[in-house]
């Protein structure tokens, strides 16, 4: 079916076929599948090694290829040198252990080969998991090999000295030298459903901490964080259409239900473990690990989320002592990079003061007093690099900030959305801009600038984006039109296409956040992209205005945007025909639009949404409806509850390998839909995880949300 057929709203005259913008129109969906998104080739994970002579990072060879090599500037030279490349090694690098490719699931990460790596302290050794084997490469000469290691490799470690190297073995940590000589295995559990060096699900989906154990700065030992799974009910993915094949078992800890036991141990060289003690059974999440510096810094928290205690770990004992304590009568919201143990054994923190996260040291604010805080780049030479919000949400500007004398200053511009590292007098900063969809790079020392290539493809059609602030709340929206519309062309349908839940956002100043939503603006639709309450960089009184209810404000906000929009507006957005289209929180959101106020939106695509509350996660469900799934609050947020009242089209997209939201959300609703004998659409996806990375899908994934939305709001 072509992009002018019968029926669809249709581009505008500017963009009729045969046009240069109509040709991108029609390329777009495959371009996305095929790039990623248009992250293939682009650099990432940055890091200066401890001279400050090279940049390192992980870039693809082009736009579409989808395996990722280590590389490294060198900032005396100027040349970039691609250090690991996985295809030149004896290795599949698509054999991946089990471990590995739930790791990658957690971080969505959509890349092939080299997708992580970890430096020695000085940054002169590097390693990296290739499928099941660990390759190590000496940064200087760009010598690569692949140690004898007992395998399946998963997360491999060198020690600060780069003397030796740990992993984990199918949930058994590992030790060797950094050659792969006197492998050995330091801890092991095999009795029970009990893993060692590994993050369990819930730090790895919900609390960012994406690992389970941590070198001492002298390589004298670890920290090794134990999980023990067999509290946790066994759920089972099924592939209907390879019935012969046994169902994945997962354990699953839902809303209400049992975690995992998660505790820590110290651990030296000959395997003996020293049990760290913390009351767990009160602060039972281990949300944060530190060993930077002696001693280590823990950030636990209770199960309801609002204490979270910083705790120093006596090495020799295991003991623990508490170093300062959050609270908050919501929840506390957690801080990316944080905690850091300084050198010389502070350590830096977070706190929301007046509406502020503010950085600390210890308990004591630091830094302009209205600087908000979202997160800890890097420490260097006396000072904090940390991105901020400042007064606009919709930027990231970098800051420096002194830990003790001097004044704190922008490092960046205040527009943009900024990222970096920093080490010994180099500094490198990524920058994406709403003019651009490509970031730019650039590394600086001693008053010298250097670009880093970045080889990520622009996507055919350019988002045109005109930013707002909408209604009472000052809610802050993006509107997208076709290429060429005008005033005076006709008011056009609106697709709302929201995130809208808390921890993300939708309205950055990033041209590359925007493409989709350029791509249905041009088959004639006014896109509309809302971040409403319990996004994040608004201050911490504007996250916890859903705390109790994931439903109300959150659609109230978009509706109002809608609203104001369209008083903005007048001639250019129809409220007669409103759509929206969302995945996961926006899924939810999607379906729940429809659901509520049939009478202001009029078609929805709903994709991998939660339906349940009490069917999700813990540590996310809990932090914001409580910990009894019992509870009112449950009932007033579930979509299932709400299924008798649907009257406009409603199309369920979901992964049925989904392992995050699983597929008996949507299922459940559809049978409940059907019980109440209210008409829609459910599309399963058989092998889709929650991240829908195959090409083929991405594509037409795309299209067919097109063609329903257009079918849907024809009339």
């Amino acid at each position: 079916m072509s992009g002018d057929s019968a029926g669809r709203p249709g581009p505008p005259a500017a963009a009729a076929p045969g046009t240069e913008r109509a040709t991108g129109r029609e390329e777009f969906p495959q371009a996305q599948a095929r790039t990623r998104r248009f992250t293939l080739g682009a650099p990432r994970d940055l890091r200066v090694s401890g001279d400050g002579r090279r940049v390192l990072f992980l870039r693809a060879l082009g736009s579409t290829d989808p395996t990722t090599a280590l590389w490294a500037l060198d900032l005396d030279t100027g040349t970039e040198r691609c250090l690991l490349d996985p295809r030149d090694l004896p290795a599949d690098a698509s054999d991946l252990p089990a471990a590995e490719r739930a790791r990658r699931e957690r971080a969505r990460e959509a890349a092939e080969g080299v997708v992580r790596y970890a430096l020695d302290g000085e940054g002169s050794l590097a390693v990296a998991a290739v499928g099941p084997h660990a390759a190590v490469v000496e940064v200087a000469s760009g010598r690569a090999y692949l140690p004898s290691l007992p395998g399946p490799v998963t997360d491999p470690r060198l020690d600060p000295t780069g003397q030796r190297l740990a992993w984990v073995r199918e949930g058994e940590l590992m030790v060797s030298h950094s050659d792969g000589d006197d492998a050995s295995v330091l801890l092991s559990d095999p009795d029970k459903p009990v893993t060692w060096g590994l993050a369990e699900f819930i730090a790895a989906e919900e609390t960012g901490r994406t690992r389970g154990f941590w070198w001492a700065p002298d390589g004298s030992g670890l920290l090794a964080a134990r999980v023990d799974t067999s509290p946790v009910a066994t759920w089972h993915l099924a592939d209907p259409a390879q019935p012969w094949l046994v169902p994945q078992t997962i354990r699953y800890p839902a809303a209400g239900a049992t975690n995992a036991e998660v505790s820590l141990g110290l651990v030296d060289l000959e395997g003996a473990v020293t049990p760290v003690e913390w009351d767990r059974e009160r602060l039972p999440y281990l949300a944060r690990v530190d060993w930077s510096h002696d001693p280590p810094l823990l950030a636990v928290q209770t199960r309801d989320q609002r204490l979270v205690q910083l705790l120093d770990v006596d090495t020799i004992s295991g003991a623990t002592r508490v170093r300062s304590e959050l609270t908050d009568p919501h929840w506390v919201e957690l801080c990316d990079g944080l905690p850091r143990r300084l050198p010389d054994g502070r350590a830096l923190a977070w706190r929301d003061v007046d509406d502020v996260r503010r950085l600390c040291i210890d308990e004591v604010p630091i830094g302009p007093p209205d600087l908000h805080v979202r997160g800890l780049v890097d420490v260097v030479d006396g000072a904090a690099l940390v991105s901020t919000a400042e007064d606009d949400p919709t930027a990231r500007p970098l800051w420096w900030v002194p830990l003790d004398d001097g004044e704190a200053h922008r490092l960046t511009p205040r527009d943009g959305i900024h990222t970096g590292a920093a080490a010994h007098g180099t500094t490198v900063v990524a920058r994406a801009t709403l003019e651009s969809t490509r970031t730019t790079v650039t590394a600086e020392r001693g008053g010298s600038r250097q670009p880093i290539t970045n080889h990520a493809a622009a996507p055919p059609l350019e988002p045109a984006v005109r930013l707002l602030r909408l209604g009472r709340r000052d809610l802050r929206a993006a509107l997208l039109l076709p290429h060429g519309h005008a005033p005076g062309d006709g008011a056009l349908p609106v697709l709302l296409d929201p995130y809208g839940g808390p921890h993300a956002q939708r309205v950055l100043q990033s041209g590359s956040a925007f493409g989709t939503s350029q791509w249905f603006a041009e088959h004639g639709y006014a896109v509309l992209v809302v971040d409403g309450r319990g996004t994040p960089g608004r201050g911490a009184a504007w996250e916890r205005t859903v705390a109790g209810d994931l439903a109300g404000p959150v659609l109230t906000d978009q509706l109002d945007a809608l609203d104001a929009a369209a008083q903005e507006l007048p001639d250019t957005l129809d409220l007669t025909r409103v759509g929206i289209r969302g995945w996961s929180f926006g899924g939810y959101l999607a379906a729940l639009a429809v659901l509520e106020r049939p009478d202001r939106v009029h078609a929805a695509v709903a994709g991998a949404p939660v339906t349940d509350w009490r069917w999700y996660d813990t540590h996310y469900t809990e932090r914001y409806l409580g910990t009894d799934p019992d509870a009112e609050a449950y009932r007033r947020c579930s979509l299932v509850e709400r299924a008798s009242a649907l009257r406009r089209p409603l199309l369920l997209v979901h992964g049925l390998a989904d392992d995050n939201v699983v597929a008996a959300h949507s299922l459940q609703l559809s049978a409940a839909l059907l019980a109440a004998g209210r008409p829609h659409r459910m599309l399963p996806l058989t092998g889709v995880t929650h991240m829908t990375p195959q090409e083929e899908i991405a594509e037409h994934l795309l299209l067919l949300q097109r063609d329903f939305l257009d079918e849907a709001l024809s009339g």
